[in-house]
């Protein structure tokens, strides 16, 4: 698979497919770290001499053209960020769209209108793909969120472009979450939350043939206390996942796995917040975060680590002060000197919060794409750029 620097760019028609998928209210955008995060690669290609196309979605209008799913406010953000022509396309069809890629010039940079405004794009319809064709004569996939998708955009396309690979964040993604599927540094631990187990049954049990230890929070960990006897009260739990949380159990501990749950709860039952030990869970509690003496359990389980993996908050973090546990672990983990590398919106948003982005060994902007090559699986986008 080639990087964007193993390919001639100059004078060429380079069609990268990013993720501008970014949170927008009111035509602001909201949190623009997707976009930045792309920016070295297209200030690359702007230098070699590309003609740039950049094409993205922008949330689920399901092949219809809904104006508040339009990219024109990151057109407008790119026009300030970056120091080049940025024009922007609405129709891929056209006399005006012959027109802006006939005029496109080595240095300028040519935005597309949604792509998830053709109801082709989710179908890989080759329809679509003719259409995006005359935009690229290379292919660069620096969308890695959206690897996972067998997109026209991500997977037709790049199947009939021959030069084609990957951006500088791809690369990165690839390169560090590899670290942890592939070769990863012994002892690996992995820290697990978010609300369901039933999302991430198959990452569980591939992450239990590689790592040492797995720490487990979240509204996930429920089901686990649930499932060994331990009272819930009025939490949030998969009780259909009940058997199958035993049965990762027991294949933590065939595989020799040291599983760690949670010891002690932050819980609400009307206003009222108490922390309590397991055994102290009333009918009417909800558990909404993990109790210090659990942290500090946590804590200690994390030290001597050579590489980290982070999927998923360990409480209801988006409000406090249930948000205490999951800062709490941000932070330890963030002093380690191992490789650490977490992924998925909300945790993410989590580690902001804690205040220790800039202490990870690296952040993946991916949440589906993440958890799935954390699984095992080998991913349509990146696997047509071997081809």
């Amino acid at each position: 698979m080639k990087s964007i620097k193993d390919i001639d760019l100059k004078g060429k028609k380079v069609f990268i497919r990013v993720d501008f998928n970014v949170p927008i209210e009111r035509g602001q955008i909201l949190d623009d770290t997707r976009i930045l995060k792309t920016i070295p690669t297209l200030e690359y290609a702007l230098k070699a001499g590309a003609k740039v196309i950049l094409c993205s979605h922008l949330g689920r209008p399901k092949g219809k053209r809904i104006p508040e799913l339009s990219l024109k406010p990151v057109y407008e953000y790119l026009k300030k960020v970056l120091k080049v022509s940025v024009k922007f396309l609405e129709e891929l069809e056209g006399e005006k769209a012959e027109k802006e890629l006939e005029n496109l010039r080595e240095g300028e940079i040519l935005l597309l209108e949604n792509i998830r405004f053709y109801e082709g794009e989710t179908k890989n319809d080759p329809e679509l793909v003719k259409k995006l064709a005359p935009f690229a004569e290379v292919f660069i996939n620096e969308a890695f969120p959206v690897s996972h998708r067998a997109h026209a955009s991500v997977v037709g396309l790049a199947e009939i472009i021959k030069e084609k690979g990957v951006g500088f964040q791809t690369q990165k993604e690839l390169n560090y979450l590899s670290k942890v599927v592939d070769t990863p540094e012994k002892p690996l631990f992995a820290v697990i939350g978010g609300s369901k187990i039933s999302t991430k049954i198959e990452v569980l049990k591939n992450l239990l043939t590689k790592v040492d230890k797995l720490i487990i929070g979240g509204a996930m960990a429920n089901t686990f206390l649930l499932a060994k006897n331990f009272s819930v009260g009025s939490s949030l739990v998969e009780r259909d996942y009940l058997k199958l949380a035993l049965e990762i159990l027991d294949l933590a501990e065939d595989s020799g796995v040291k599983v760690y749950l949670p010891i002690d709860l932050v819980v609400k039952r009307e206003e009222e917040i108490r922390e309590v030990f397991l055994d102290e869970v009333k009918e009417e509690d909800q558990i909404l975060d993990i109790g210090l003496e659990t942290v500090k359990l946590f804590s200690s389980a994390l030290e001597g680590a050579k590489t980290v993996v982070w999927n998923g908050p360990l409480g209801y973090f988006e409000e406090k002060p249930f948000d205490r546990g999951t800062c709490l672990i941000a932070r330890k983990i963030a002093t380690l000197s191992s490789i650490t590398i977490a992924g998925g919106g909300d945790t993410l948003l989590a580690i902001k919060r804690a205040g220790v982005e800039h202490a990870f060994s690296f952040l993946s902007i991916a949440g589906g794409a993440f958890l799935e090559y954390l699984e095992g699986k080998e991913l349509p986008g990146i696997a047509v750029l071997k081809k």
